[in-house]
């Protein structure tokens, strides 16, 4: 699945154009290297996403095309 995709699904950015705005501006990584909107993301990889100041770390866990919004925190795990 494409990683401006996952992260809109996953619900860790709300909208995929912003998603694809985060790995333009080089925001995101994929186990530990820039990723562009088009990377392939698996179960397994790792993912760094900047906000501001911050940094969120996640595990993929799951990679599902579409998934209720209950559901869509099972996709990820904080790390």
């Amino acid at each position: 699945m494409r990683l401006d995709k996952f992260l809109k699904v996953s619900r860790l950015i709300k909208r995929r154009t912003v998603a694809n705005e985060a790995c333009d501006a080089g925001r995101v990584t994929i186990n530990g290297k820039l990723a562009k909107a088009s990377a392939a993301v698996k179960e397994g990889d790792i993912l760094e996403i900047g906000f501001g100041t911050k940094a969120v770390k996640v595990e993929v866990l799951n990679v599902q095309e579409t998934v209720k919004k209950d559901d869509a925190k099972e996709m990820y795990k904080y790390l």
